[in-house]
């Protein structure tokens, strides 16, 4: 009776500790190719003690999983920053041992990511893009087609302080060419030379998986989110470029999606997703270090 009992608690104890999401559960995160994260414009891997994906990393890497945070220019044109993303995917598969990678790219980073996995999808697992500016963004029409060639330099000179102050000096950049990439007739021409994964409707979603590689995006659709956030005035502003359209504050919801779409109304604004200004996010939102963490544990599903 005694071995009956000890042999029941075993079974009970062994089938909680192996529960998705259990406090217990080992390797939620744990996927089987690298997590490479990329961020957008005006971007970096740490400033000081902010992090870009601010506590994102710690988070994925808790669960189990193998994380790299890249840095590209701040700001120039997709296919720059993708070859630059491109050189630092060799330099984690030489590193590892790994046969492929899983990229994350935020904003600008979204488009660049797809830039890697079009011209060597032999070498990606999976785009997830979140808030990616996958057709464009009406502020960057707007800055483009008004912005004089003083801004421009602004935009060099501001993107340059940034590599400095994290470390990266050295980039090259380009305000102009990021514009032009982020606008709508600039991801437009883009998307025509790499398509993979971009809807071609309106505001569905794009194929899952092409060439071997699985395609995801999600997106906020509230622009203000926190009074204690120094941000979130500005984006609610800027906003109103959108005139009325579902967005983040700088990326519209339709302009989000890439393949499967996993949400585009999130009650997070374009910081938010990546969990700034330092945590600062909406309290009555899924956090997003939760959201990074939920979409490592659906690529570990899929065995990617």
């Amino acid at each position: 009776m005694k071995t009956r009992f000890w042999q029941l608690l075993s079974t009970l104890l062994f089938s909680l500790a192996i529960l998705p999401g259990s406090a217990s559960a080992a390797g939620y995160t744990q996927t089987k190719y690298p997590i490479v994260l990329v961020h957008g414009l005006f971007g970096f891997d740490k400033l000081g003690p902010v992090e870009y994906f601010y506590g994102v990393p710690a988070a994925l890497r808790s669960g189990g999983a193998q994380v790299y945070v890249t840095t590209v220019s701040g700001a120039n044109s997709t296919e720059v920053r993708g070859e630059q993303l491109l050189s630092q995917v060799r330099q984690i598969l030489a590193a590892t041992g790994a046969a492929k990678v899983n990229l994350i790219g935020h904003s600008h980073g979204g488009p660049t990511a797809r830039y890697v996995a079009s011209v060597r999808p032999d070498l990606v697992a999976s785009v997830t893009s979140v808030a990616g500016v996958n057709k464009g963004s009406k502020v960057a029409d707007i800055l483009s087609g008004a912005i004089p060639n003083t801004s421009n330099a602004l935009g060099n000179a501001l993107a340059s302080l940034i590599g400095i102050l994290s470390g990266n000096k050295g980039l090259p950049q380009n305000a102009g060419a990021s514009l032009a990439s982020l606008s709508t007739a600039g991801s437009l021409a883009f998307n025509s030379r790499h398509p993979q994964g971009v809807p071609t409707s309106a505001c569905g979603e794009g194929a899952y998986q092409v060439q071997g590689v699985h395609y995801f995006s999600w997106s906020g659709a509230q622009p203000y989110t926190n009074v204690l956030d120094v941000g979130d005035p500005a984006l609610a502003a800027i906003s109103l470029a959108f005139g009325g359209v579902k967005n983040d504050g700088l990326v519209s919801s339709c302009s989000s999606h890439l393949g499967k779409v996993i949400r585009d109304d999130y009650a997070m604004n374009h910081l938010d997703e990546v969990n700034q200004f330092v945590g600062i996010v909406n309290l009555f939102e899924t956090s997003p270090v939760t959201v990074f963490r939920q979409q490592a544990n659906r690529l570990q599903g899929l065995g990617l």
